[in-house]
């Protein structure tokens, strides 16, 4: 059997990931089987789960991915930044319409709760780090404590994330964005 490069190793990875985003967000979740998965990658189940172990471990992959990305953003700019960069590039971020179907999965399954949590430890943490820096400059109001403020974001994030799904006018969730900003100012 000949060697593979660890350029096509990576690049087929790339592969799966990129049609497993897509149909993550055409799909759901729950609707996105085995055979979605193979007709979105354009690879067979053998290929897909050499990469990866099961459908989880590939969910999970596309989100530690956006988490790093999303941390990065937030610790550099702020978790409204990336709740800014979802309204200007959508289609990058359509896939996460599946928290909403998440979030029943989290209350019922154990074992996923524990590991998407763990896979949204990063953003938390980038955001918990930034509020604290942003407070210590006189930015950020200091009579709320930063995990309140986090968890007031973060709610803020899931609701952004069911209005971009369900198409809601990106002027508008701008303007709500900047009365968001608002609020966690100092005064």
């Amino acid at each position: 059997m000949p060697k593979v490069s660890q350029h096509h190793l990576e690049a087929r990875r790339r592969q799966i990931l990129d049609g497993a985003r897509g149909c993550f967000a055409e799909f759901g979740y729950d609707g996105a089987t085995v055979r979605r998965l193979e007709q979105a990658i354009g690879l067979s189940r053998g290929a897909i789960f050499h990469h990866f172990r099961d459908k989880d471990t590939l969910f999970f992959e596309l989100a530690h991915e956006d988490a790093e990305r999303m941390a990065d953003v937030a610790s550099r700019e702020g978790l409204v930044q990336v709740m800014r960069d979802m309204l200007a590039a959508p289609d990058q971020f359509d896939w996460l319409a599946t928290r909403l179907e998440i979030a029943r999965k989290l209350r019922h399954d154990p074992a996923f709760n524990k590991e998407w949590t763990k896979r949204s430890e990063e953003l938390t943490a980038a955001t918990i780090d930034r509020l604290r820096r942003q407070k210590q400059a006189g930015r950020v109001r200091d009579d709320i404590p930063s995990d309140v403020l986090q968890c007031y974001l973060d709610l803020v994030l899931d609701g952004l994330v069911a209005k971009v799904a369900s198409g809601e006018d990106t002027q508008l969730l701008t303007a709500v964005l900047d009365l968001v900003e608002g609020s966690v100012r100092q005064r």
